[in-house]
């Protein structure tokens, strides 16, 4: 078998179509031509193949095209509105996110802490300009140039190399030759060749390679990760899990690294936190540090070694700057929540981090807005650890005021929804609900909405908190391409996007993520629920399933994704299409609508507007199905993809999709959404597959949800409207994703300063040479990298 980047040397002496077809039937290869090459083989289609060395791939979904919009997130406003001490507040809980955000290059890829140091000191020795002058020196061009500036930007705006939002790798779209004699050229590599030339030589294979398991993100054969060490796979990560619940030791905060030691298999369970030596963890089990002989439920024996200390100078940082912070916070509740966040992060404690967010909930209205740890699970492929994400915003109050009546409504809205009172929560916990501006987020991607804390323990019965984070919705939907709509549609979508997709999210996050009971045996034996009188609504039996105490939804997510990796087409998760379903249903009352300020004149536009937007978002999200392995990259998407299926399935003409011919003579897709049957054809629709997800969301009946969402979930040409043909179109017509530059702060005496960069690749690439001025985090990743590097050799 060929490996990537090998370098074969041949002439090019056969027929182009039997070299053709050996590229086709090879993995990824580098290509020296060599002298006798004929000039009639150089215009030939067969050469066109050989020199992109990618065999048959689709080069285009691995690159970042370069009129990908970059656009600044713009909090001057907002900052300048905070008092000296709010400033410096925030200033030290920014430096904290930036730096545990350095974390999820490590989470990320193998190489992706080695490109970083690569860049960093490149744009550090010299100014992005004399850099662009060498790089026209060396015969590199204009256009190419933009490609590997657009390249490293999307580097830094997904903290590694591969999409925050899809999972996919990308590479640079220019020749590795010419990207190498760049970097040999700069003057970091003069003033240090043989440091520069190792550190290229030790990432350039992989930073180019699109060998199979290295073109996205999963486990075993299936993806790259850095959750796991390469030699795993489902069954080790449903051993180690199982381990972990025997020991009730969270894995939100741990990687798995599995050897083989005189014929038995060892595993080590690296906890992040600054202390590397052993001892007791608060909140965690006496003797959890250390190894452990473990025989799992099918009798395997082995050996798991509990160890702490895994990004330990990256999380004393963390700590070091929340310290900072709290010699500045607004009250006590910050200061005993940075007090647990610091232990968490010093000691590798969940359960106070678990604290620290408990104290978080209660800190209602701040003016400087925070949260940081690990987070969200969704890039573990095993989907229950957490990639380290922290944030500084400052609150928007005119439109937090329209989030806390939303609020004070809640209780009403949720009767709305289409499953019995036995399913909703005994008592709304009335969440704080603000938006903000965002001034710094440190990590792979920043949503335009968050709904948190992701422990289910506490956000059933303690109460949880929503953010909208609106100079990131506005980033993102300002000056969008519209694709796939008629010119009517067209223009409305333009006029009313952002407005209605404030309504959706605040819909999505409050009433989506906060709504639905899940039915639980108390460890006395005691029900939630009225077992003898609920029925399930489906069957009209008696409920037969639950969750036993502190399995909660934990649980169900587990399952779920052990379904989606064992099933192509399975569901990732049903909690972000729960709340998208939220949304769209609820969008349609009228005492919603008014709450965000839209009446009578504007609300059916707004709705339609809503409804239509989900549909094409379902259209657009083919983009993240992988039709080789037949599974989704990236849950929300997946979850649209689903809605539209429901909406297609409800028939009426509710929806229409059709393939046509665009202006520019290419192919192109006509998506058409019927108005007057929103009410009588599409609110039914998605109201019964509404209250199905969260039936098999408070029972746990995972099988239930996995065969319906599975069927939803599938791509195929089997019937109209040929989702799996139309794919090939949807890529063809996709709009990059923005990346978005932020900005930084400094402290200068008692002041602290914004800096703001502009709206381009450069900007963004100068944001984190300003970010990171010093060699200091290099060395730190350098270290991790190497002490990772024996794991991931494949």
């Amino acid at each position: 078998m060929l490996h990537a980047y090998y370098k074969y040397c041949f002439r090019l002496t056969f027929h182009p179509v039997v070299i053709q077809e050996f590229v086709q039937s090879c993995l990824p290869f580098q290509l020296i031509l060599l002298p006798g090459l004929c000039c009639e083989c150089l215009k030939s289609e067969s050469y066109k193949v050989l020199s992109c060395s990618r065999m048959s791939t689709d080069i285009s979904q691995y690159i970042i095209p370069n009129d990908t919009g970059v656009c600044l997130l713009d909090c001057i406003t907002a900052f300048e509105g905070l008092t000296p001490k709010e400033r410096l507040y925030a200033h030290y809980i920014a430096q904290a996110s930036w730096y545990g955000g350095l974390i999820v290059l490590v989470q990320t890829s193998p190489e992706s802490p080695g490109i970083f140091i690569l860049l960093q000191k490149i744009f550090r020795t010299q100014p992005i300009s004399e850099v662009k002058s060498l790089a026209i020196k060396q015969g590199i061009t204009e256009e190419e140039w933009q490609a590997i500036m657009i390249y490293c930007a999307a580097f830094y705006a997904n903290s590694g190399n591969y999409k925050a939002f899809g999972d996919t790798k990308f590479i640079p779209n220019v020749p590795k030759e010419k990207f190498e004699s760049l970097i040999l050229c700069c003057t970091a590599a003069v003033d240090d060749p043989k440091g520069i030339k190792a550190l290229w030589d030790s990432v350039s294979d992989r930073m180019f390679s699109l060998v199979t398991r290295q073109k996205e993100l999963g486990l075993g054969e299936k993806g790259t990760t850095t959750y796991f060490s390469s030699n795993c796979n489902l069954d080790d990560a449903k051993l180690a899990q199982e381990f972990m619940d025997s020991k009730d030791l969270s894995a939100y905060n741990t990687r798995l690294f599995k050897t083989e030691q005189n014929g038995q298999t060892c595993y080590e369970v690296r906890l992040a936190s600054a202390l590397t030596e052993g001892g007791s963890i608060e909140g965690c089990p006496e003797g959890i540090l250390g190894t452990h002989q473990f025989t799992s439920s099918t009798s395997k024996s082995c050996s798991f070694t509990v160890t702490r200390g895994d990004y330990s100078k990256l999380m004393a940082k963390v700590a070091e700057n929340l310290g900072k912070a709290k010699e500045h916070v607004a009250n006590d509740l910050e200061k005993q929540m940075l007090t647990e966040y610091i232990k968490s992060f010093t000691t590798g404690s969940i359960p106070a981090h678990k604290d620290g967010s408990r104290h978080w909930i209660k800190n209602i209205g701040p003016i400087v807005e925070t949260y940081i740890g690990f987070i969200e699970s969704y890039r573990d492929p095993f989907g229950v650890r957490g990639e380290f994400e922290g944030f500084a915003a400052v609150v928007n109050k005119e439109m937090s005021k329209q989030f806390a009546e939303l609020v004070n409504n809640a209780e009403h809205l949720l009767a709305l929804l289409p499953w019995p009172a036995a399913y909703e929560k005994d008592k709304f916990l009335k969440p704080d609900f603000t938006s903000l501006d965002v001034l710094a987020f440190g990590g792979s991607g920043i949503p335009a909405g968050i709904n948190i804390p992701n422990y289910d323990d506490i956000r059933q019965s303690e109460g949880f908190k929503n953010v909208s984070l609106g100079n990131v919705l506005i980033a993102a939907y300002k000056d969008t391409k519209v694709s796939f709509l008629d010119d009517e549609d067209t223009e409305l979508f333009i006029k009313l996007k952002i407005p209605s997709f404030e309504v959706q999210v605040g819909l999505h996050e409050l009433l989506g993520h906060g709504s639905g009971k899940l039915f639980i045996k108390g460890e006395d034996g005691k029900f939630n629920f009225d077992i003898d009188t609920v029925e399930h609504t489906e069957t009209k039996d008696k409920i037969t399933k639950w969750y036993n105490q502190n399995e909660a939804f934990l649980k169900f997510y587990t399952l779920v994704f052990l379904r989606r990796i064992l099933e192509p087409n399975s569901i990732p998760s049903t909690s972000p299409d729960t709340a998208e379903c939220v949304g769209i249903y609820l969008c349609l009352s009228a005492d919603a609508l008014r709450i965000f300020g839209h009446k009578e004149d504007t609300a059916d536009d707004l709705i339609y507007v809503n409804w239509l937007n989900m549909a094409r978002a379902g259209l657009l999200a083919l983009e993240f199905y992988s039709p080789d392995t037949g599974s989704w990259r990236q849950a929300h998407m997946n979850g649209r993809y689903v809605i539209l299926r429901v909406m297609i399935e409800a028939g009426q003409g509710l929806i229409t999709i059709t393939k046509t011919t665009g202006d520019d003579g290419k192919e192109d897709i006509h998506l058409k959404l019927d108005r007057t049957k929103i009410l009588p054809v599409g609110k039914p629709a998605i109201g019964n597959f509404l209250r199905k997800l969260q039936v098999y969301k408070s029972t746990g009946d995972v099988e239930a949800a996995t065969a319906m969402y599975g069927h939803y979930s599938e791509v195929h040409d089997d019937e109209e409207p040929h989702f799996l043909s139309l794919r090939s179109v949807v890529l063809a017509r996709k709009t990059p994703r923005k990346m978005m530059v932020q900005h930084n702060t400094t402290v200068e005496g008692p002041t602290v300063k914004l800096q703001s960069y502009e709206s381009s690749a450069d900007g963004l690439v100068q944001s984190f040479i300003d970010r990171f001025p010093t060699s200091e985090v290099d060395d730190i990743l350098k270290e991790l990298m190497e002490k990772d590097q024996p794991f991931f050799t494949t």
